[in-house]
């Protein structure tokens, strides 16, 4: 599923850009990722059988945690933010 076609992704960027024309920060990113992954999670619970999907889903997993990953160099402060937030790292 292209990422334009999620129904809430302009309140998930407002939600947690960094200025206001930001679309591309990390945050922003691994929020609007979180998104799709969640809504591809969904989709693969009714269609097991989905390979295609299931292979754009481990894509995207990966994508994250690697984002992820640059921001905890980066900036662990904003790294411990983000996954507050989003309720990840359980």
């Amino acid at each position: 599923m292209p990422s334009a076609t999620l129904p809430n992704k302009k309140e998930v960027i407002t939600a947690y850009r960094r200025e206001d024309k930001d679309t591309g920060s990390p945050e922003v990113q691994i929020a609007l990722l979180t998104e799709r992954i969640k809504h591809l999670t969904e989709h693969l619970r009714t269609a097991r059988h989905d390979n295609a999907s299931r292979r754009g889903l481990l894509s995207m997993v990966g994508q994250r945690r690697r984002l992820l990953a640059y921001l905890h160099r980066r900036s662990p402060e904003r790294y411990q933010e983000v996954i507050g937030r989003l309720g990840l790292r359980r």
